[in-house]
């Protein structure tokens, strides 16, 4: 977090203990001076070759990153996100279209989807936004530290591009919705895919 002649605000902490999410909020808003925008990321996955090698407490622990920690952070912002703020929310390509590799992580990214949704119907009587950005293949450290080294080689091949996207391709997308450009737009899922869009 970061404001115009401040310094970075950096709290460490873990997204998927709901008095952590508590504490960010309370900590951007009083250093900040309020809170306007949420943007919900935090993401955990792994890839597994057959459902039966997911460790039980792997699939529990992918859902308390990607969906509990997204509740989480969002409950605790609602009441301090001022008239007109924003909330978005990284969903993925994998909420329509899973992989099967992906037994945890694609389950996660279709509750958010249905999440943001519901918290679009609920922040709306407040006057704030809610909604999601479905990236395709995108770059992150998180590919090649959990991706076999051969899927690794071949990822984002299967776009128009025939490449994964950069995250700063993104960028534009959560700027839109967290902006005053998007005044009229809630409960939307923006994909961004590379031509995969399958909804």
């Amino acid at each position: 977090m970061q404001q115009a002649g401040r310094k970075a605000i950096t709290l460490p902490g873990d997204i998927r203990d709901a008095r952590y999410s508590k504490q960010l909020v309370e900590t951007a808003g009083r250093e900040l001076g309020g809170v306007d925008i949420v943007v919900n990321n935090a993401a955990f996955q792994r890839t597994y070759e057959n459902i039966t090698d997911v460790p039980v407490d792997e699939f529990a622990s992918t859902f308390e990153t990607n969906v509990f920690g997204t509740f989480y952070l969002s409950q605790a912002a609602l009441p301090k996100i001022r008239k007109g703020g924003s909330i978005v929310i990284t969903c993925s390509i994998q909420s329509y279209e899973p992989s099967a590799e992906l037994v945890a992580y694609a389950p996660t990214k279709a509750a958010l989807v249905s999440l943001t949704k519901v918290l679009a119907k609920a922040a709306g009587k407040q006057g704030i936004r809610v909604n999601g950005v479905a990236p395709g293949p995108v770059w992150t450290p998180l590919i090649p530290s959990t991706m076999p080294e051969e899927k690794v080689k071949t990822f984002g091949k299967n776009t128009v591009f025939e490449r994964p996207a950069q995250p700063a391709e993104m960028a534009p997308l959560y700027v839109f919705l967290a902006s005053q450009d998007a005044t009229y737009v809630t409960g939307e899922i923006y994909g961004a895919t590379g031509g995969r869009t399958p909804y």
